[in-house]
This record gives C-alpha cells, structure tokens and sequence, in this order.
C-alpha cells in the first residue's frame, strides 16, 4: 500500500524550499508604477529587519510561524518556527540553510542558491511578468497595523493561478498574499502581527537555542548545478510563457541517490522536474497520475524508460501535465 503520507511530506518539503523564480529578459512594460512595486517585495527582504507571525492558509488548513529576519554587513540571517504540528524550525545564514526536526531528532543541512519563503517570494522580478499576467492595481488596505498597496496579477490563459498582493507602503515589505483559481482563493499568507526596521538581538537567531543532543542525525543534502543538457533529459514542447532557469543533480529528503532535477518558471508560477529509476522494492512509491498537494502545489507522474518523472508546481493539473509530458530522452 501506498504510503500517501509519506510521499506528500517529502514533496511538499521539495515544493517549499526548492523551487525558485529567477531571471530572463527584458521585455515592454504594462505599467512602470507596476514594475517598482514588484521590485519593491523583491527588494525589501534584503534591505529591512523584520519579525512577526504569519499564518498559512489552504485547504481548510491552517498553520502558523515565527519568523525573525536580520539583515547586516554580512548579509541575511533568518529564523522561522513553524508553531503548529510537527515542530520544524529552519535557520539561514544568507545561502546556507538549517532545518531541525525535534520530533524525529534530525538536522538537514543544504546550501541553497534560491529561496522561496515568505515573505521573499518574487527574489527577482523581471518584466517578462508581463508576457502572462496582467497588471491591475487596487486600493489601499488596513494590513496587520500597515497601510498596504493592494496588487493584482492576472493571468492572461488557463494555464497559471493569480495572485493578489498587499505591499507595506512604506518598506515595500509583502504583508500578504492570496493564489487564486479563477475567483477562489486556494492558499494564503498573512502575517498577523509584524514589526519592520527594528533592531533585533542576534541571539534570537542562534542555533545553540535548539536543543541538540548526540543521538541527533545530521544529513548534508547536496545540490550540483550542471551545464544545460548535461542531465540527459530535455524539453519539448512547453507551457507558453515557462522557460528552463536551470539543472542539476540533487540528494533529496527519502531519496538514496541523486536525481536529476530541472527548474522551469514563468516569472512568478515555478515547477521542478525530478528524474530518477524506478525503484521496483520501493513499496511507498507513489504509480503514475496525478496528486494534488495542498493549496497551489500539484503534482504529475508518469514514466519513461524505465525512470520515473515527477513534475512538481504551483499550477494548475493541466499545465503540470502538459510540463511532465514534455520531458524526453535525446536518443
């Protein structure tokens, strides 16, 4: 029987801490005041201090986290609790992240090139943005004690989800965001209570807060970025507007070997493609099809010369599908 459990914690691990939107190039304008404002929540994590909670919402789920962010001669230092279930607390020190798991006493370790947390979700915004969503900006909004600018992308196909996000005036700081499929919302951040630019004492982001004793494991996860090709695979065919970023090999959570991982993004939506053999003793494996993951991650399988793809977003099934059947091996 299959372990669902099991198999959407790791991806969902994935999914949240291993996709990025990264950069292309320029392209027309739908509007500049637009444009400042998305380079403005790209911009304010790097710039500001800030600590608060935030709440995630999806699925009639909740969840709630503690984040603390410090920025110095040195670059960025992050501490983000999550305050509900499982006990997760992940520490990063600019690239180089820490994810302690007290209930299974185990510390993974990874140096990340891209992130993807809240608020830091749009790292690099550039105007190719443009090409598949459309800019509309509303009014200004009460959130969490912060004058906000409320910011709607709308997508121009079927093919992507819309976002609606509220911009701390002031900092440019994202105070919330809302993923919308047509007009539900099917995920949400929202801090609850935030402070911004204040001083913060560096040992609220010290590791040695965590109590580590020595039965804890520690397990190194390993990324090797490859030329474009160097993987083997390649892509056809694909969604308008999405485009390769990059490729590399990659030790994951659950996984004994490296798989072949490749990163697509349209600007905003991004989707990774795993690669690895099947693996007939592997009982939990999950068999060809589609899984829907919480709120706006979907997930494809299916399998090609003996290897299976996983192809793994925050897009629709018919997108997610449309990237996993474009996967081919140069023959």
């Amino acid at each position: 029987m299959v372990d669902e459990n099991r198999f959407f914690s790791i991806i969902l691990f994935i999914a949240l801490y291993a996709i990025q939107t990264v950069y292309a190039e320029n392209q027309a304008r739908d509007s500049g005041n637009g444009f400042e404002w998305l380079k403005k929540i790209s911009s304010a994590p790097r710039q500001y201090n800030f600590q608060g909670t935030f709440v995630y919402y999806a699925d009639s789920h909740m969840e709630t986290s503690r984040i603390i962010h410090k920025v110095d001669q040195s670059g960025e230092h992050e501490r983000i609790e999550v305050l509900d279930g499982l006990a997760r607390i992940f520490f990063r020190n600019n690239n180089v992240m820490k994810c302690y798991l007290p209930d299974s006493k185990k510390v993974y370790m990874e140096e990340r090139w891209f992130r993807k947390f809240f608020p830091d979700l749009l790292p690099q915004p550039l105007e190719r943005i443009y090409e598949n969503y459309i800019y509309e900006e509303g009014k200004i909004e009460r959130i969490a004690g912060y004058d906000s600018q409320l910011v709607r992308l709308i997508p121009r196909d079927n093919l992507r989800y819309g976002y609606k996000l509220w911009i701390d005036i002031d900092s440019g700081l994202l105070l919330k965001v809302s993923v919308i499929d047509k007009d539900a919302v099917i995920e949400q951040f929202a801090f609850a209570e935030v402070e911004i630019g204040k001083e913060i004492n560096e040992s609220l982001l010290n590791t040695d807060s965590i109590n580590v004793s020595d039965d804890w494991k520690t397990i190194k996860l390993s990324t090797f970025v490859l030329d474009d090709g160097e993987v083997g695979w390649y892509l056809g065919e694909l969604p308008a507007g999405f485009k390769k970023i990059t490729e590399m090999k990659r030790n994951l959570v659950g996984k004994s070997m490296l798989v072949d991982h490749i990163v697509l993004s349209d600007e905003l939506a991004s989707v990774s493609v795993f690669v690895e053999p099947i693996d007939d003793k592997e009982t939990s494996s999950p068999l060809p099809g589609f899984y829907s993951s919480r709120g706006a991650i979907n997930i494809y399988i299916r399998e090609l010369e003996n290897k299976k793809i996983t192809a793994v977003g925050e897009v629709p099934l018919n997108t997610i599908k449309l990237i996993g059947d474009a996967v081919y091996l140069q023959p």
